[in-house]
């Protein structure tokens, strides 16, 4: 995988774990964050996608990597939803 391929992936996965967070209800994030929860809910999504036998949905491809865009978005607004049970409300 190439540098450009490598800032690609970073990029979508800040989109996809911003869309999420805000799914969850959770605004403001920095871009850390946001490519974080893209990456963690894109393990989780796929996970949960393989355990169910669930299709995957807009991959994009970097070489030959996969990143499943729709199933990262689904897993981090799950992810933030599950942090979202120990934080405190308003915060």
């Amino acid at each position: 995988m190439n540098v450009f391929s490598f800032l690609f992936m970073l990029l979508i996965a800040s989109i996809a774990g911003a869309i999420g967070a805000n799914l969850a209800g959770r605004r403001k994030l920095g871009c850390l964050t946001s490519i974080v929860l893209g990456y963690i809910g894109a393990l989780i999504g796929t996970f949960s996608a393989e355990k169910l036998d669930l299709p995957f949905f807009l991959p994009i491809r970097f070489g030959s990597h996969y990143f499943p865009v729709i199933w990262a978005v689904l897993g981090s607004a799950l992810f933030v939803a599950f942090l979202n049970l120990f934080s405190r409300p308003g915060k």
